[in-house]
């Protein structure tokens, strides 16, 4: 299966949401090194192949960052903190710094491979404006978009500024083996090439 974009799901917790998306053909799956188990992160992506791991990380200290890298031992790893890219890119990984859209972004950027644009703000949406801010941004930077996004507007979206991506979150399991995809199966859905439009 073929997606349009490239699509990062964040936040995965769970060996189903890790195997659907992997079986959708999801590029990067992202684990919180911050809160998952290693033994749970181990057993989950010893049942994966085919697709990149990204180790997902708030820590605000560069020791932290490499003893995350060094247990967990990702493909690729998303910080928050724009002051650490350059001395993170030390580890030799690709890296993706996350920022809140609603702190602003900043206006000289250097260093992260990509760069992804979320929102503090649960209901925050792309109105006009918004999507010509992310526009300007996106033809400067390499960017992953990670809100406002549904079923009904992501390919206008992606169709219309040049985001090199979108992340989605995953989310729990009902129980062991059981889990609702809801939107995320809608979106990477309407994403499928090989599907009607």
């Amino acid at each position: 299966m073929t997606l349009r974009t490239l699509v990062k799901i964040s936040n995965i917790t769970n060996l189903s949401d890790a195997r659907y998306c992997a079986g959708m053909g999801v590029e990067w799956l992202g684990f919180s090194m911050d809160t998952i188990a290693l033994d749970r992160f181990n057993e989950i992506r010893g049942w994966l192949a085919g697709v990149s791991i990204v180790g997902e990380t708030d820590a605000p200290h560069l020791d932290q960052i490499k003893a995350l890298v060094a247990e967990y031992k990702p493909d690729v790893l998303q910080i928050s903190h724009v002051e650490l890219v350059e001395e993170v890119k030390e580890l030799g990984l690709p890296i993706i710094l996350k920022l809140d859209l609603a702190e602003g972004l900043p206006t000289e950027l250097r260093g992260a491979d990509y760069y992804l644009i979320d929102h503090s703000d649960p209901f925050a949406h792309i109105d006009p404006p918004t999507l010509g801010y992310l526009d300007q941004f996106a033809y400067k930077y390499p960017t992953l978009l990670a809100f406002g996004i549904n079923e009904m507007n992501v390919l206008e979206v992606i169709d219309q500024i040049p985001v090199k991506g979108i992340a989605l979150a995953g989310g729990e399991e009902t129980r062991p083996g059981f889990k609702e995809f809801g939107e995320m199966m809608d979106i990477l859905e309407r994403l499928d090439e090989e599907g009607d439009f």
